[in-house]
């Protein structure tokens, strides 16, 4: 019997698929395994259902023992598994693709009517008790109806983002990728740009990139003085995407009018400043913090534990350079 361990508690039917066959030992505790607890937790693992939030290094491989087999990861990207160490011990990585899309474009869409709208603040006005009735100057801001949104990486998150705020809000779509997509142009009426001629023109970006060493630090300061002054940065994706030490005295000195952000560069801690910015809004990691997503994260990472513990390829294999 192969033993599996959890790092984190997760969906419970997921578990129970995994314990049909194995033996499955989960991390309890609700917080986070320190380094050191990951180390000793994952001794004699035959495989591991880790989240984001575990670093899984060479030291972390090799507490496991040479019988591991697979590293599943319950998110989308997998910048926090050493590829190069599960290369050089034949171990298989897989991600959960495709399972949050839908709630991450959501969330995306969300953070930008919320900059638009001031809704965190104007909640926050009402909760203090300085609502005397309408005013006509009281938090006035754009309307999204016929503004550029600026898609950055149209994958499947943003092809949805493209559907809700193209057809739902009636926006116009710009957008830029490694290279122009004839479908998705075709699809919803959207226009290719380099990256540097859609951020002047572009009343939102939203990033929807994964973290390579191309996409760091995407949107320095040189960048983000492109932008319009009036628009918003969204970043969904992951944090060093954006300077975020350029992001905040960007925001201070007004060169951008806001940006909505669920990820930071050094999560959990922020660059200070950002707290107190007025024109932020900022959510803790949860764009695909949906029922319906988690457990089919969770159904999936223990589909590809089960496939390769069988014997079977990855379904979902990360294929390391």
């Amino acid at each position: 019997m192969s033993k599996i361990v959890v790092t984190w508690p997760i969906s419970e039917s997921a578990i129970a698929k995994l314990k049909e066959k194995h033996e499955v030992v989960v991390n309890d505790k609700e917080q986070a395994l320190t380094a050191e607890e990951l180390l000793q937790f994952v001794a004699g693992a035959d495989a591991i259902l880790c989240l984001l939030s575990n670093k899984i290094t060479r030291e972390v491989l090799d507490a496991a023992g040479p019988q591991l087999k697979i590293v599943a990861t319950m998110s989308v990207g997998y910048d926090h598994i050493d590829l190069a160490a599960t290369k050089a011990k034949n171990v298989t990585v897989a991600a959960t693709p495709g399972m949050s899309d839908e709630a991450v474009a959501e969330h995306a869409v969300t953070l930008m009517l919320s900059l638009a709208k001031s809704i965190p603040q104007a909640d926050a006005f009402v909760r203090a008790g300085k609502y005397k009735g309408w005013d006509p100057t009281l938090f006035v801001g754009p309307e999204l109806g016929g503004k550029v949104l600026g898609i950055v990486g149209v994958g499947h998150i943003g092809s949805t983002i493209a559907k809700i705020a193209g057809f739902g809000l009636g926006m116009a779509i710009g957008y830029n990728d490694v290279k122009p997509n004839p479908d998705f142009e075709s699809q919803f009426n959207a226009t290719y740009f380099e990256l540097d001629a859609l951020l002047p023109i572009a009343d939102v970006i939203t990033l929807h990139v994964p973290l390579l060493p191309t996409t760091t630090h995407l949107m320095n300061a040189e960048r983000l003085a492109k932008m319009k002054p009036t628009a918003y940065l969204i970043n969904t994706s992951r944090g060093p995407v954006v300077d975020e030490a350029a992001l905040v005295s960007a925001l201070q000195n007004k060169q951008i009018a806001g940006a909505g952000l669920d990820v930071y560069e050094n999560e959990p801690s922020l660059t200070p400043g950002l707290i107190d910015l007025p024109n932020v809004v900022l959510t803790p990691h949860i764009a695909s913090a949906t029922r319906e997503s988690r457990e089919a994260m969770a159904h999936k990472a223990a589909d590809n534990i089960i496939a390769v513990l069988s014997g079977q390829p990855a379904p979902d294999d990360v294929k390391a350079p």
